[in-house]
């Protein structure tokens, strides 16, 4: 099976290219459990709420693998995780760098800041998308791991994701 993570900052179609591409190759994706969490809270979430968060994406991505077909889409990773900890709290759990290293993602895509900004709640810093953009590239060629960047309008943004992925099933032979 191919794993597929949508990654980068606030408001950049992660949720929306994630169903979309799990529509298209007929198959399931894993929803970002932060927002169900967070969203559950009555108070201002800690550091260890993050890292509780980090347990329970893993745990939603091991459910779906059982229901996934040739591909599984993860609409978040714990990269997420570890640069919104770093940006908060100034510290990262050790929970989520020890499994950050052990993500087995076959591709990884990078969204772009491009698409206009929607505000949400849980969304928290419209003016530092660019900033957020560069760190996620920056730790991604850090941990050596396969990604693509995806930008423009949405319909641009599956298409390009699309010829990715399928590049990547023409390599595995799937």
């Amino acid at each position: 099976m191919l794993k597929i993570a949508i990654t980068g900052p606030e408001s950049t179609g992660k949720s929306t290219l994630s169903e979309q591409l799990a529509t298209h190759y007929q198959t399931v994706w894993v929803p970002e459990y932060a927002r169900t969490y967070i969203g559950s809270l009555n108070r201002d979430y800690t550091l260890e709420d993050i890292e509780a968060i980090a347990r329970g994406q893993l745990e939603l991505e091991q459910q779906a693998q059982t229901n996934a077909s040739t591909i599984l889409v993860s609409d978040t990773d714990l990269l997420v995780l570890k640069i919104w900890s770093e940006h908060a709290f100034g510290h990262c759990p050790e929970f989520i760098l020890e499994n950050l290293q052990q993500q087995d993602y076959n591709l990884y895509l990078l969204m772009g800041v491009d698409l206009p900004w929607e505000p949400d709640p849980q969304r928290e810093h419209p003016h530092l998308r660019q900033f957020f953009y560069d760190w996620y590239k920056r730790e991604l060629a850090a941990l050596n791991v396969p990604f693509a960047e995806i930008s423009g309008q949405q319909h641009e943004r599956f298409k390009n994701a699309v010829e990715h992925i399928d590049a990547l099933l023409r390599q595995y032979k799937l």
